[in-house]
């Protein structure tokens, strides 16, 4: 496995603008994403795929996803 592959994603949640609609929740494709209470959490970084979904589907701008 290269160096690139082993580096997780670094995904920043916006507590202060997440209004808790769960969209991204709803569309990451690999449940690296979970609700705590009313706010978006990181539940399985190792999962994901840097596809970005969540980030773009985000109607808030609550989440972003970095390499």
């Amino acid at each position: 496995m290269t160096e690139a592959a082993k580096k997780l994603p670094r995904i920043v949640v916006h507590e202060k603008l997440c209004k808790g609609c769960s969209i991204c929740v709803d569309f990451c494709p690999t449940n690296v994403l979970e609700m705590k209470g009313s706010i978006v959490a990181v539940k399985n970084l190792e999962a994901c795929t840097r596809c970005q979904l969540c980030d773009l589907r985000c109607p808030d701008f609550a989440i972003q996803v970095f390499d």
